[in-house]
């Protein structure tokens, strides 16, 4: 079974870069997409096979996520049970028989960092609390663009971007404490070296030298850990600042 996430940086944008051959080509079974910016009704969007699950930002043009998946969910929720974080449309559940699958696309701190007390002090916790609660009832993967990298291992210049968004101090002690409660970050149970990213800027040509970030990840349940067969970050497939990432369960 293949789970894949991808920001795809505006889902109108990335279909008319080759979007629908990616998803012929891949194949996967769930495919969670984060900055989606835009709703169904604007989207001339048709994925035979696959049960599409929608959640915009009330502001146009906005962040928001999709999960377009093979299997129908048992139950499908959006938000993280907090309203004051639902507006943006940042979070979708499915439920699974045997796993909840949860899609996130974590607030940027921004760049003078204007958000990142709401980020690190609200917003983090929230959503560690909503996928610990989950897993009381059954495993948990959740998804997306978290918005951080996590070590220096894990950006092209460490020491250049220290203090700026997505790696302070304070966001990297967020994606601490996820690794800390008992979450696997996939993608390290294979791959031990840096040079592996997954979002590159526009400016300077840093896709092409590969001056990136790893902000997007996989992470799992330590009870689906037996079953994680494979992590990749696909950073062949362009269309968007971002690549996708995915993993494979038994």
């Amino acid at each position: 079974m293949k789970l894949m996430s991808w920001n795809v940086n505006g889902i109108r944008a990335v279909l008319g870069k080759g979007f629908l051959n990616f998803v012929k080509t891949a194949q996967p079974d769930v495919l969670c997409l984060q900055e989606t910016r835009a709703t169904p009704d604007q989207v001339d969007l048709s994925l035979p096979g696959y049960f599409p699950y929608w959640n915009p930002a009330e502001k146009k043009g906005y962040s928001g996520t999709a999960v377009f998946t093979k299997q129908k969910p048992l139950s499908v929720f959006c938000g993280i049970n907090k309203p004051e974080h639902n507006a943006e449309g940042r979070v979708i559940t499915l439920e699974f028989p045997d796993y909840y699958l949860v899609n996130v696309y974590t607030p940027n701190a921004g760049s003078e960092l204007e958000r990142l007390e709401y980020r690190t002090k609200e917003w983090d916790p929230a959503f560690l609390r909503f996928v610990k609660e989950l897993e009381k009832k059954k495993p948990v993967i959740f998804c997306g663009d978290l918005n951080v990298a996590h070590k220096e291992i894990d950006l092209a210049d460490p020491k250049g971007n220290e203090g700026n968004a997505g790696f302070t101090l304070e966001e990297r002690a967020g994606f601490d404490r996820i690794i800390q409660s008992g979450f696997i970050d996939t993608f390290r149970e294979f791959t031990k070296e840096g040079g592996h990213y997954t979002w590159w800027s526009y400016k300077g040509g840093a896709r092409a030298k590969n001056l990136g970030w790893r902000i997007d990840y996989f992470c799992i349940s330590p009870a689906l850990r037996p079953r994680l067969m494979n992590a990749a970050i696909h950073a062949d497939v362009t269309g968007s600042d971002h690549c996708p990432i995915s993993i494979d369960l038994k």
